[in-house]
């Protein structure tokens, strides 16, 4: 699906329906907090994280270190749900608790401010794919519109122009990015945490290498690094990548409703409980972004209702397979690149 400007000036003139939805799901229970559920989450990620580190200590050979590494990266992805679900205060009542536990996770355990997340996936929950005000559609190397593509230059202009092909091995970049993004945001950041942040990131980036040392020795150490940050980064990014890449996209000065804004340009990945593991529920983008504090537990019931309710209105309700969210990311990609391949001096 290629991206394309809403301008239907008729979406924006119809009356409100969000409240209407929001009662169906509240009247369902599906915003009540699920802390049974979560406890049990937190536990299980803090042993599988733990035993990946314990399964570490007894390889010996190269490969077996970045097999284990590996998963290790794939672990670090889960604990980035965990980290984005604390960020919507999904897990308990108590917004301090959810704060701790964003922290903890992600200045902690992944080396990312909590503060930093949450502050960018606020803006892009707020303004999901406008041109504008998304933080998620100003990316350094990737173009998400013609007007982006033609105003990059150098190395940049040259990477956009093939974008499509180089897509997947960019992603391995994410988590170094967000590590540096991190930085430059507790640099210049006025918040309350601003230094707990600092202190648990420090404590990160001191005490994890000197776990690692102590567990394979410093030259593996290197390794396992490198392998979980890209196997990790590439993950979350494959994740990320179909809630709205190709997706419509809001021009500057149009309005929609609450509804339409955070559906038209949502995908969802369909469900299996394997794809609802895998992607921490983020498949079910067009729920999340309708109810952000949901816990992830109750996103599946709610799927339906919310279907329905497009259906009934008829918003347009954009659910793919795995497959075809990633054919339809890269051919918007490959389209929006053309202008440079056309001309690229």
């Amino acid at each position: 699906m290629a991206a394309i400007a809403i301008s239907d000036p008729k979406l924006a003139a119809r009356p409100q329906p969000y409240a209407e939805l929001k009662r169906r799901v509240e009247a369902a229970g599906l915003l009540r907090k699920r802390p049974g559920y979560y406890t049990l989450m937190l536990v299980t990620n803090t042993l599988v994280f733990a035993t990946t580190l314990w399964l570490l200590s007894l390889v010996q050979s190269g490969w077996e270190t970045v097999v284990i590494a590996a998963l290790l990266g794939v672990v670090s992805g889960q604990l980035g749900f965990q980290l984005h679900d604390s960020g919507h205060r999904q897990m308990f009542p108590s917004r301090r608790v959810n704060t701790v536990i964003g922290i903890v996770t992600g200045n902690g355990l992944l080396g990312m401010s909590h503060g930093w997340w949450v502050d960018k996936h606020n803006r892009h929950h707020g303004n999901p794919n406008h041109q504008d005000l998304d933080p998620d559609i100003d990316v350094g190397v990737i173009a998400y519109s013609e007007e982006q593509a033609l105003a990059k230059t150098g190395i940049a202009r040259w990477i956009v122009s093939h974008q499509a092909g180089l897509f997947f091995p960019l992603l391995f970049g994410l988590a170094w990015t967000m590590h540096v993004s991190s930085v430059r945001f507790l640099v210049k950041t006025k918040e309350s945490l601003r230094w707990v942040e600092v202190g648990a990131l420090c404590m990160h980036a001191v005490a994890f290498p000197l776990l690692l040392v102590a567990i394979v020795g410093p030259w593996r150490t290197l390794l396992v690094i490198v392998i979980q940050k890209c196997v990790g980064g590439f993950y979350l990014a494959s994740v990320f990548a179909p809630n709205h890449k190709g997706m419509p996209q809001i021009e500057s000065g149009q309005e929609l409703d609450f509804l339409r804004s955070q559906v038209l340009t949502s995908r969802n990945v369909k469900s299996s409980p394997l794809t609802d593991l895998l992607y921490g529920s983020l498949n079910y983008q067009i729920e999340h972004h309708l109810f952000p504090t949901m816990p992830r537990c109750n996103i599946r019931r709610a799927h339906k209702i919310v279907r329905d309710y497009c259906a009934e209105l008829a918003i347009p309700y954009h659910e793919t397979t795995i497959y075809r969210s990633y054919q339809e990311i890269l051919s918007f990609l490959h389209d929006v690149g053309a202008p440079l391949r056309q001309s690229p001096a």
